[in-house]
């Protein structure tokens, strides 16, 4: 598919493919914010950049393979979809580093900056394992990650296990209706 395509077919599926990732990185930041919020209120003691981190990561991952699905048959936009959305945290984090760099008036990045990218790739490798290519992260599935991941951002320490933690939240519903919009919406025919 080339970008200058005559090809009526080939121009609507890049039309339904941009119209795709603008609606799924609009949900997965919304939807991390949730997420995020909801921990920050209901654990004590969690980190605001921890947290913000392993749920971006977490829901861009859920978001991709959704979206992945939902393109079915049209496997090369689903490819296409499905990368640039596991490259949100790091699009997210390209954002915050280019407003600090206009903001202190510099022309390089943070010195911090490269071990944060090397960080988030560390955390997009653990959900990209979890959530598997190929498959519609469900309810149960996304409960079972959704507990990896509440570990992840709770401090240790904590009586409460991960999954309770995470059931008292009631935040496994609101990731399961992020998935279900972005594989919905991933399945309408090109416009």
């Amino acid at each position: 598919m080339t970008p200058e395509s005559s090809d009526p077919v080939v121009a609507a599926d890049r039309r339904h493919l941009a119209s795709l990732v603008a609606f799924a990185s609009i949900g997965t930041i919304t939807t991390a914010q949730d997420l995020a919020a909801a921990v920050l209120d209901g654990v004590p003691d969690a980190r605001a950049d921890l947290v913000a981190e392993e749920t971006l990561c977490l829901v861009a991952t859920a978001a991709a393979r959704a979206a992945a699905f939902g393109l079915g048959d049209r496997a090369e936009l689903g490819t296409e979809g499905e990368r640039l959305l596991l490259d949100l945290p790091f699009t997210w984090r390209d954002y915050h580093v280019a407003g600090e760099m206009l903001d202190r008036g510099a022309t390089a990045p943070p010195d911090e900056a490269e071990a944060v990218y090397e960080r988030l790739g560390r955390k997009m490798a653990f959900y990209t394992a979890h959530l598997a290519p190929g498959q519609l992260p469900g309810e149960r599935m996304l409960a079972d990650k959704m507990a990896l991941w509440m570990g992840r951002v709770s401090p240790p320490g904590l009586s409460e296990m991960p999954d309770a933690r995470l059931a008292r939240l009631g935040l496994v519903a609101r990731l399961v209706l992020h998935v279900r919009l972005v594989r919905q919406f991933a399945s309408q025919p090109g416009t």
